[in-house]
Order: structure tokens, then C-alpha cells, then sequence
């Protein structure tokens, strides 16, 4: 499935990954918010998500506000809620995560009623740090976008809360998926293979790169970073009180 015009801008930010760790320093690691425990290759094992390491209840008044790499634009495809919602939530992530699959199985469908509600604006970003099948199936998940359909591919390459490897990803077994979810088959290899699809794609994992997201989840929850797959309550509480703050004000 890829070709040209996608090698061309994985090799830029693989590249740009080295160019910008000081970047990355300053911004999630130096605010000590744990280690990223994930499968990431940042990560020399996996540990349970229960194991993992919360963010600092002190980090708040220490993170800065990050609100400015949220898109809100009305043209994105990777995103849920209103444009003027009043939180907003950045999720990093890949496809072959396994706690990027738990966390969309278990924690996603909370925020994603809020975004029902109107309260929260979810934008979705794929880094892509494991590479050609990754970034084969973000592309996949654009083009499923194209259709009106991206939640609906991505709630199948995470389903039952795990991710998939291998065969799983490939461009058949993608294809195979679009038709299952009644997709325009002929359109989606199109748009897979499309040079948007890889300016998008590129995009988002350069965003990713340049906040220091080497290892996924990430997150940014009202502009405050959140490092790995936390318990659903810290994002429902940050979220509740960014809400809170915002109605004060």
C-alpha cells in the first residue's frame, strides 16, 4: 500500500524524531510527569495499566497551557464534538499500541459522550512510532474518514480492546475491513494511496514528534500533557474541572 508520496514524509519525521528531543524534554519529560509506561520502544517492558505511573497531583500548576496545538477546525476528519467545545482533547496514539487499544475500549467512549454532549472536542493524532504498519493503518483510518466513517474503522483496528499485528494490517486485510463496514472500496484504496492522506498522516505524527510523544498514549487534556494509559477517572476528573473552571469564570 505505500508508495512514494507516503515514504517520502516518513522519512522527514523519523528524521525530525532526533532534531527534536530537546523539545521534547522541555515539554513532557522535563515536567516530571512519569515515565510512559506503554508497548512503546521507549519502554524496555510492558507494565499493567494499573501499575502505571499517575501524573502528579502538583503537575497541573507546573505544566504549561498546550491548548494551541488543538485544531479545532471544522475540516478535520479525525475528530468528535463541537469545534467551540469547551475542553479539548488531543489523543496520540498507534495502532499497534496494546494500551492505546485498551484505553479506546475502556476510557474513549466516556470522553466521547461528553463530546455528545458538547463539552469536549476529541482530536485524534497517530504518531506512528512502530513504523510501516502503523502508519499503513492510520492511513486506512483516514481514508475511512473520507467516507464519513473513521470511529467506526478505528473502534474495528482496536476491537474488543486489543491491537492488532502483522497480517492484521496489511493493505488486504485492511481493504477487507472497509468492506465489512460497507465502505466505497474502489474510494478507500484511492484515498489510502493519496497524496492528502499522507500530508495528513505525516502531519499529525509530526505533531506528536515535536510535544515529545515517543511512546503512546499521550494525551493533552485542556492544554495539560497526560502521559499513558491513566485510569479513566484522571481524565474524567481533569475534564469535570477544566468544566468547572471554565463555567466560574
Amino acid at each position: 500500500m505505500e508508495n512514494s508520496s507516503t515514504a517520502k514524509p516518513k522519512r522527514r519525521w523519523i528524521g525530525l524524531a532526533m532534531a527534536l528531543a530537546a523539545i521534547a524534554a522541555l515539554v513532557f519529560v522535563a515536567l516530571n510527569l512519569g515515565d510512559i509506561n506503554s508497548d512503546g520502544p521507549a519502554t524496555p517492558k510492558d507494565q499493567p495499566i494499573s501499575q502505571q505511573t499517575e501524573t502528579p497531583a502538583d503537575a497541573t500548576e507546573q505544566a504549561p497551557d498546550l491548548s494551541q496545538f488543538e485544531l479545532r477546525s471544522p475540516d478535520d476528519l479525525l475528530a468528535a464534538g463541537p469545534v467551540d467545545a469547551p475542553v479539548g482533547v488531543v489523543v496520540f496514539s498507534d495502532y499497534q499500541c496494546k494500551f492505546c487499544a485498551k484505553w479506546s475500549s475502556e476510557t474513549l467512549p466516556l470522553i466521547l459522550d461528553y463530546a455528545k454532549e458538547g463539552k469536549v472536542r476529541v482530536e485524534w493524532r497517530d504518531v506512528n512510532i512502530f513504523g510501516d504498519d502503523s502508519e499503513r493503518a492510520a492511513l486506512a483510518s483516514y481514508a475511512a474518514a473520507k467516507q464519513g466513517k473513521f470511529w467506526e474503522y478505528h473502534d474495528e483496528l482496536f476491537a474488543d480492546g486489543k491491537s492488532r499485528k502483522g497480517s492484521g494490517l496489511s493493505e488486504k486485510s485492511l481493504a477487507k475491513l472497509a468492506a465489512d463496514l460497507g465502505l466505497d472500496t474502489k474510494q478507500f484504496t484511492t484515498d489510502v494511496k493519496s497524496e492528502e492522506a499522507a500530508k495528513m498522516i505525516d502531519s499529525n505524527a509530526q505533531l506528536g514528534l515535536q510535544l515529545g510523544v515517543y511512546s503512546t498514549p499521550a494525551f493533552l487534556v485542556d492544554g495539560e500533557p497526560v502521559m499513558g494509559a491513566q485510569p479513566k477517572s484522571v481524565f474524567i476528573d481533569k475534564i469535570e474541572a477544566a468544566l468547572a473552571a471554565k463555567d466560574a469564570s
